[in-house]
């Protein structure tokens, strides 16, 4: 008994420092941006997936499906403690995808089921790139017979809020509007990925640019003019440095780095600059904001899961 209100004692303990580890940037009643993952490929116990909520008013936009963003998502809701009442699982209605690639889509059966098992009762909107519809088909097709089990078993389960209505965009410009949100897509260079894209969303007080993964942009750089929000990638150059030849290849083809992101603020001039899908390499978050001041004197935060702006 001992041992077991112990265990208790250390588990409300270790919740308690996660809520405080939560950091409140936010000026706005209207339009929020957290950051549910600001991780990468690597298994970092304290990064999940790359994932990111715009919400507005009460409606939560998502992008990315990182590994982990529905736990990060309902722990900042309020029946898990949290504030943030529009992160609710089953208020989970609206996703873009900026690329394919596995650190961006291994929690996509996550959004797909968990809301739904959780109340959702419309399917999920989701908009990505060329291969999204063949990846919502199979994913739907791999979880048949749980779908089936809650639609026809003695779980009360609806029959909508598990469909997916999926959309391809192939074209820069404007991909979704309603009365609350604009976003743009524009195309990314991502090493020999053939459909990487950035996005611009535009709210009735905001304007967030999330870069995706991507090298230096120029169209990151010509979205992200003067815009509020600017949420990049980014490798420390610190780090980099220590790499062979074949991972520097690599990395100056597929990713961006402080010195390089410095260079891409200095010119767009965003408000705030948030370093997310980080690759550390043994560097503090002081050596990366160094790194980067070597080219950019404004705002930068390096973002930590359950970020608030």
């Amino acid at each position: 008994m001992y041992k077991k209100s112990l265990l208790l004692f250390f588990i409300l303990i270790h919740c308690h420092s996660l809520l405080w580890s939560q950091r409140d940037f936010s000026s706005s009643d209207t339009t929020k941006v957290i950051l549910l993952g600001t991780g990468n490929p690597n298994p970092s116990p304290t990064q999940s997936g790359c994932s990111i909520a715009i919400i507005v008013g009460n409606t939560p936009y998502i992008i990315d499906f990182g590994p982990g963003l529905i736990r990060k998502a309902a722990q900042l809701s309020p029946y898990y403690g949290g504030k943030i009442a529009a992160l609710d699982t089953k208020n989970i209605k609206h996703a873009f995808l900026t690329h394919l690639h596995s650190d961006h889509t291994t929690g996509y059966p996550d959004l797909i089921l968990t809301p739904w098992v959780m109340g959702r009762d419309e399917p999920l909107a989701v908009y990505g790139p060329e291969g999204i519809n063949e990846m919502t088909y199979h994913i739907l097709k791999a979880y048949d017979n749980d779908i089936k089990y809650r639609l026809y078993g003695d779980e009360p389960a609806n029959n909508q809020g598990w469909r997916v209505n999926s959309h391809e965009f192939t074209k820069e410009g404007v991909i979704y509007t309603d009365s609350l949100i604009k976003v743009e897509a524009f195309p990314v260079p991502h090493g020999k990925w053939p459909n990487a894209w950035g996005f611009r969303f535009t709210t009735p007080d905001k304007v967030i640019v999330i870069s995706g993964d991507t090298r230096p942009s120029e169209k990151v750089l010509e979205y992200a003019k003067n815009a509020d929000i600017l949420i990049h990638e980014v490798y420390s150059k610190k780090g980099f440095d220590t790499k062979n030849e074949f991972w520097k290849n690599y990395h100056s083809k597929n990713h961006t780095s402080t010195l390089e992101l410095g260079e891409i603020a200095s010119k767009a001039k965003p408000k705030l600059v948030v370093l997310y899908h980080i690759l550390f390499w043994n560097a503090t978050d002081d050596d990366l904001l160094n790194e980067i001041a070597q080219t950019y004197n404004g705002k930068v935060i390096v973002g930590k899961d359950l970020d608030i702006f």
